[in-house]
């Protein structure tokens, strides 16, 4: 029962907090500056490392913010600077005795700076660009100092047009160039009249720029103002305005209620740009990607306009409870107009979920999981959630024979702690996963307390940079014991905390205006071995090459992260289970030292950060075309990154084979998933190393005999 404490800590925050509340009272009238002093008071008390609020703090805070909101430095003039600048030292006091001029300052002044900008844009696009003119545009955006002046400011402005819009006149003639190619009579439009549309491009794109800028209220600005004080906490602090805690239980759970879509904001309307198969608009067979969205009616009301509205709100709309119907009033894609009713439903956003595929390689079989996050539903932990589906994954895979099995952990960025706890013990007897340090509740070891294995075969993990908090803990835990070979980047992401989401409304009392949450650090989580995962991430095994080796992506490269400590290591029995295990991770790296195509995908990663570090670039057409020719003469030698083949087969499992005969939206999917994985050189290895490893049977069978 020990392990269920640390699931507690959101609980017992509530209550100090409530306990506290004779102390504090948070019923200034003013919204802002309620959620600014409640903020902070819990900061204060329950983060993992509370911070210092003074001078520094205020400078970083300032300096952020005034980043966060015109980071290319395209709005603010150096006046405006040095007005905000009285506020460097004095945001600490605003904090301690809730105030809100600085934000007010800025956020002032940058609505009539943007109004500003919205009229460079129209007087520079009606004026057509003159590419023979030897200029060049320097991006650096980080050093570049704000303009002077309006002038300057113009100026910044018009290169930056002239830019998009030079790109633009770069494809519009190459696609004039390939129709002359297919047919000889053909006339290509002459440079006025290609420069003509490729500034029409170019002003649509602002257009539609603007359009989503003006949707941003002043609770959007002020949400990224207390996201700036709160991240210098750490990098994984944040407040979620209510919209925003929507979003993040709907990404933790995979799941929403609705009819199952996904919009784009337009001018005439909410555009569908996706259609989520299973989903009731789906099913409905009425709805195709394309469609736009003009009215919204809840069952037995009026249809609402939503032609210019926030997409936010027209979202609020159209998504509504399980069983409930709304009506939509729709432009189709051939400009017919329909009125379609649907029944709203629990929609599962199926690419959040695991899956798997079986993969033959000689006459033996293996398994690869795929796993993008650590999902649950925080509501009810017993609804679908990664640990359960991942043994659910196994044991189909175990049906087909499988003899060897890859859980592919690339890109998942973590989630709920819970779930890698459950999912580490399919592997392993039992015994610890990993330690937690709390702020409140001091150490504490997660453990697996079934003596079941779900898995005592050869087992490979993949990672890469992104794999972060969940994952790590997973990986850790299974490289600690040996159980499993980790296969990827020099390190994974280095996240090594715990959050806990805070719904800051129940501190409020009287109160039906809903203020958001608050994700709040508020453990460190330990291998354990007694080493952090912090910073430090995890090492591979077998370290390889790949995309983003030379990108600085990690947890090391962000503002303010807590610190690589270590404690004392748990109690823990390595795993008997294999034979020759460093053997298998020494003929594995000797076979990827050689291997010609990681070597290109090293090339490539280089050539990519160079490309990345370089800011300067011509506005000369010419010169534009030969350096970009130059660029895409050298690319060529990365085309066959794409056109290896491992000569690796997979299939999908015979349950999901019948549900693509009903939906060819995931027939294509698991197509294309396939055929990226048998492309893919780490997968290849992978099933190499699995191939490799030798099972101690004497061991197996006397497991077999407990289980029995």
């Amino acid at each position: 029962m020990r392990r269920n404490r640390i699931y507690l800590v959101t609980l017992l925050i509530f209550a100090m907090v409530s306990c506290g509340f004779a102390k504090k009272s948070f019923d200034d009238p003013e919204k802002d500056k309620t959620l600014v002093d409640l903020i902070s008071y819990v900061l204060g008390r329950w983060h993992f490392d509370p911070q210092d609020i003074d001078d520094d703090f205020s400078e970083n805070v300032y300096n952020d913010f005034i980043e966060a909101v015109d980071p290319m430095k395209r709005y603010f003039l150096a006046s405006d600077i040095e007005e905000f600048e009285v506020y460097k030292d004095k945001i600490d006091d605003e904090i301690k005795e809730p105030g809100v001029k600085f934000f007010n300052a800025v956020h002032t002044r940058l609505e009539k700076r943007m109004q500003q900008a919205k009229k460079f844009q129209d007087e520079l696009l009606a004026m057509p660009f003159d590419f023979t003119i030897d200029e060049t545009i320097d991006r650096d955006y980080e050093k570049m100092p704000f303009a002077e002046n309006k002038e300057a400011l113009k100026e910044r402005w018009r290169k930056e047009l002239k830019f998009s819009t030079l790109a633009n006149y770069d494809i519009k003639l190459e696609i004039e160039q390939n129709k002359k190619k297919e047919d000889k009579a053909y006339t290509i439009k002459d440079a006025v009249v290609l420069e003509k549309e490729a500034r029409e491009s170019t002003e649509k794109t602002y257009i539609e720029f603007f359009d989503l800028m003006d949707d941003l209220e002043r609770k959007d600005w002020f949400s990224i103002y207390v996201n700036t004080i709160v991240e210098e906490f750490d990098p994984h602090t944040s407040y979620l305005a209510p919209e925003d805690k929507d979003r993040f239980d709907m990404s933790m759970s995979g799941t929403l209620e609705g009819i199952g879509a996904r919009l784009q904001k337009r001018t005439e309307g909410a555009k569908i740009f996706e259609v989520i198969s299973g989903g009731p608009a789906w099913r409905s067979k009425k709805i195709e990607a394309g469609d736009i969205i003009l009215k919204v009616a809840q069952e037995g009301e009026e249809p609402v306009d939503i032609v210019g509205m926030r997409l936010d709100d027209a979202v609020k709309l159209i998504k509504g409870p399980k069983g409930t119907k709304v009506t939509l009033t729709m432009k189709k894609v051939d400009g017919s107009i329909d009125v379609i009713t649907i029944k709203r439903d629990l929609v599962e956003i199926e690419e959040t979920y695991a899956k798997s595929a079986v993969v033959k390689k000689n006459d033996r079989t293996f398994g690869v999981i795929n796993l993008p996050k650590f999902y649950v539903d925080f509501q009810d932990y017993n609804n679908r959630n990664a640990a359960s589906d991942v043994k659910k994954e196994i044991e189909r895979l175990k049906k087909e024979g499988m003899e060897g099995l890859v859980i592919d952990l690339r890109n998942n960025g973590g989630g709920s702690l819970k779930t890698v706890v459950d999912m580490a013990g399919f592997f392993i007897k039992d015994g610890p996963i990993v330690q937690v340090k709390s702020s409140i509740d001091g150490k504490e070891v997660l453990r697996d307390e079934d003596s079941r294995i779900q898995w005592d075969g050869p087992l490979v993990i993949l990672v890469n940079e992104l794999s972060a908090s969940a994952s790590e803990i997973l990986a850790a835990a299974l490289q600690d014991y040996k159980r499993a070979v980790v296969i990827g980047s020099k390190q994974t992401y280095g996240k090594g905390t715990v959050q806990n989401v805070v719904d800051l409304n129940r501190f409020i009392k009287g109160s039906d205006t809903n203020v958001g949450a608050l994700k709040l650090t508020t453990q460190k989580f330990y291998r354990i071995d007694g080493g952090s995962t912090q910073l430090e991430g995890v090492k591979s095994d077998v370290v390889v090459v790949d995309k983003y080796s030379f990108i600085d992506i990690g947890e090391k490269d962000q503002e303010n992260p807590l610190p690589w400590d270590r404690i004392d290591p748990a109690e823990y029995d390595v795993w008997d289970g294999y034979i020759g295990y460093e053997e298998t991770i020494e003929k594995s790296k000797a076979r990827m030292q050689n291997n010609a195509q990681l070597k290109l995908i090293e090339e490539n990663a280089k050539w990519i950060r160079k490309r990345r570090d370089d800011n300067e670039y011509p506005l000369n057409y010419a010169t534009y075309k030969k350096e970009a020719d130059a660029d895409e003469e050298y690319a060529k030698r990365f085309k066959a990154l794409s056109d290896y083949d491992t000569k690796l087969v997979f299939v999908s499992l015979p349950y999901e084979e019948l549900l693509m005969k009903k939906d060819s939206s995931l027939q294509r999917k698991r197509k294309a998933w396939h055929d990226d994985l048998a492309k893919d050189v780490y997968v290849e290895e992978a099933i190499n190393v699995l191939s490799d490893i030798q099972i101690n049977n004497i061991k197996k069978q006397k497991r077999a005999v407990v289980k029995g």
